[in-house]
């Protein structure tokens, strides 16, 4: 984990053989959210990529290094003192190259708070 303390995951459902739903909860507590930003902490967008990355290493069980992203559509603020449950639908698919593509929605509440489609080396 980069930043120590940050989230925990609570849960994770294998819909099928490459979608998962994971639920995270993020600490409100951390000092990351004291720079950004005091009074009204707001997830940094870099964060709640770097969770993605990885609960995708946790799911495939191996390193990744980020390649590409296609698509980022930040949608609504991540508050965590209002909000610190996501909900995390994953979309896991092996590549060639050894490569991995990864389609990401995050929710808090019904709220779609990210969008994501990127893809990832194995390192492992």
């Amino acid at each position: 984990m980069l930043l120590e303390d940050f989230y925990t995951v609570q849960s994770i459902e294998q819909k099928d053989g490459q979608n998962y739903d994971v639920w995270i909860l993020v600490n409100e507590k951390h000092a990351v959210f004291k720079g950004h930003f005091p009074g009204n902490p707001i997830m940094p967008g870099v964060c709640m990529m770097q969770i993605i990355k990885e609960v995708t290493e946790q799911l495939t069980n191996c390193k990744l290094l980020m390649q590409s992203v296609s698509n980022v559509k930040f949608m609504a603020l991540i508050n965590p003192d209002v909000t610190p449950k996501l909900r995390l639908e994953l979309s896991i698919v092996p590549a060639e190259d050894n490569l991995i593509k990864v389609k990401n929605t995050t929710f808090f509440d019904e709220t779609v708070a990210l969008k994501l489609g990127s893809v990832y080396q194995k390192l492992n």
